[in-house]
């Protein structure tokens, strides 16, 4: 039996955090009968709470589910399927005297990169992620789980074309700020405080030209000891929390 990743996530916090934050997108839970104990007793209690169903299974059905028991630490949630906003009625909700920003993914295809940039750009107070329909890793139960739930709570838009959207939010009055090691900027010296699209690009490609060329800022993150590059959810990181700290809005 071939699940749709789309629809499970797994692993004890991500179902947990879900749990907590946005039971409405919750189906049903799975937990392994030999795995129920005080460490699940949290995540049979909040679905309880929410009137969500749980079924005690074994473990032919868990790895059904999530491939593997070292994956789904004995419990899986089936969800509702991602809910992408429009880009044009989140930019339309956002309030641009308050600086807002996002994060466009140009064509990443690690799932595991695009969970932890997800976790962290939620974290940051970063207002939403945008990424491609094309060549980009999706929202699946890997990404999930990564980004230990927050895939549910920040606001995730899906265009069918990346520079096109550039060009919306630009128009909206955001100023376009991409991460680039070819850059003289160091991603210290930039100022933040302005509407930001971070653009970071795919992990071996970096960002492509026609998508570089609609930026307005280009920085880069300065290596010593010959280190080339860092991983790009660790680089998106640093600029995120750079903004953060220069805008002050910290919680």
């Amino acid at each position: 039996m071939k699940n749709n990743e789309n629809n499970y996530i797994y692993g004890k916090r991500p179902v947990e955090e879900l749990l907590m934050t946005e039971p409405s997108k919750v189906q049903k839970i799975f937990i392994k009968k030999t795995s129920f104990g005080k460490d699940y007793s949290r995540i049979n209690d909040l679905a309880s709470k929410n009137k969500i169903p749980v079924s005690f299974v074994d473990q032919k059905r868990i790895s059904e589910i999530a491939g593997g028991e070292a994956v789904s630490q004995g419990v899986a949630a089936l969800v509702n399927e991602t809910d992408f906003l429009d880009l044009d009625n989140f930019i339309a909700g956002l309030d641009m005297d308050k600086n807002p920003a996002v994060i466009l993914l140009d064509e990443l295809e690690d799932p595991h990169n695009v969970g932890a940039i997800i976790r962290t750009a939620s974290a940051a107070g970063i207002n939403g992620l945008i990424m491609g329909k094309h060549r980009q890793a999706p929202i699946t139960a890997a990404v999930f789980k990564v980004s230990a739930g927050t895939a549910a709570k920040l606001p995730l838009i899906r265009v069918s074309n990346i520079n096109n959207a550039l060009d919306k939010l630009k128009d909206a009055g955001f100023w376009v700020m991409a991460l680039d090691q070819d850059s003289r900027k160091s991603y210290w010296q930039q100022d933040y405080k302005m509407p930001l699209c971070f653009v970071v690009g795919n992990e071996g490609e970096g960002i492509r030209e026609k998508t570089l060329d609609r930026a307005d800022f280009k920085i880069k993150i300065p290596m010593k000891n010959e280190v080339e590059s860092l991983n790009v959810s660790v680089s998106a990181a640093l600029v995120m929390y750079e903004r953060m700290r220069q805008v002050g809005n910290s919680k």
